[in-house]
């Protein structure tokens, strides 16, 4: 039983291929777009999908392209998307668009939506600057005099095909005309002018010729909204003001550390020599006990030495007194 099983299923699977390479085959003849039964069975065996290559061959004739079964066949092998990249062919040919299949396949096989670009080619796109779903809601900029403006823009543009090649994407134009908008008002005298001719931003964004090297061509750059922030200029400033505060009082607390410094080695010196003085003094007795002893000073000279002292005392004594009574406004 089993045998005949097999040799059923061996009979019956060619028997399958061959009546949808048949199915294929008429329509293609049908749609005047005819392609070798041979190759449709064939198509298989090289694992390529028939289906696919003899519906999308049918699509190019219908729509007067010259593309051949092998064409198509050898973008399926290089793993392109055979069929967006004939239906870019189809649109771009009813819209007047140059195109030919190789650029097509290249754009197609560089990893770039063949379709998306020809239909953004036709029906130009719009980018909000910035994006939406991002980290930040506008572009934020500070005009000269140091008031804060809040941006929001939308860039129109359509797919450059000659450089959609390695040409950058659309992050890239964002960027540069958020960078744009910054400048442009970063140039402003003042936040008024730009709150009265908004067209001033997109005027000096277009002139930087921000889509080059880009995949696409700026057609208009239009100023959705522009809201005012705060006060850049004065915050600044109220920083500069507090962090120069900041450096005097340390100056002023390096200048008071400095003179108590000062005060306290002068009083150290006033002590120093005090007691230099009382040493001095000291020495005194001990000269006046080595002038006896050596005969140079006799008794009369000692006792009229005391009397000089006795009477200064008396009249350090007298003044102290009279400088007293003056105090008291007697």
């Amino acid at each position: 039983m089993l045998p005949w099983i097999i040799g059923l299923v061996v009979v019956l699977v060619p028997i399958i291929f061959a009546i949808s390479a048949l199915k294929l085959w008429v329509q293609s003849i049908a749609s005047n777009a005819p392609v070798s039964l041979v190759r449709i069975i064939l198509m298989p065996l090289r694992k390529i999908n028939a289906s696919l290559i003899v519906n999308n061959y049918v699509t190019a004739k219908k729509a007067g392209l010259s593309l051949t079964v092998e064409e198509l066949e050898t973008h399926f092998l290089a793993g392109g998307n055979v069929h967006r990249v004939v239906l870019a062919m189809v649109a771009a040919d009813k819209a007047n668009i140059p195109l030919d299949f190789k650029k097509a396949t290249a754009i197609d096989l560089a990893g770039r939506d063949i379709l998306d670009a020809i239909n953004t080619s036709v029906n130009p796109k719009v980018i909000d600057v910035p994006m939406r779903g991002g980290d930040k809601l506008t572009v934020d900029a500070v005009a000269k005099d140091g008031i804060q403006l809040k941006v929001r823009a939308r860039v129109t543009v359509r797919t450059y095909l000659l450089r959609l090649i390695g040409g950058a994407t659309e992050d890239t134009v964002i960027a540069r005309v958020g960078e744009g908008i910054v400048s442009a008002i970063g140039s402003a005298e003042s936040h008024k002018n730009v709150l009265e001719n908004p067209d001033i931003i997109s005027k000096a964004v277009l002139k930087k010729q921000l889509d080059a090297g880009t995949a696409f061509e700026i057609l208009s750059i239009d100023i959705a909204d522009v809201d005012v922030g705060e006060n850049i200029g004065a915050k600044l400033q109220i920083e500069q003001a507090e962090a120069d505060k900041g450096v005097a009082q340390a100056h002023a607390e390096k200048r008071r550390a400095m003179a108590v410094a000062q005060e306290q080695e002068m009083s150290a010196r006033v002590v120093e020599n005090r007691a230099k003085v009382v040493e001095a003094e000291a020495e005194v007795p001990l000269a006046m006990a080595e002038a006896f002893r050596n005969g140079n000073l006799g008794v009369m000279d000692y006792v009229n030495y005391r009397n000089v002292q006795a009477d200064t005392k008396m009249r350090d004594s007298l003044a102290d007194s009279s400088g007293a009574k003056s105090d008291d406004g007697i």
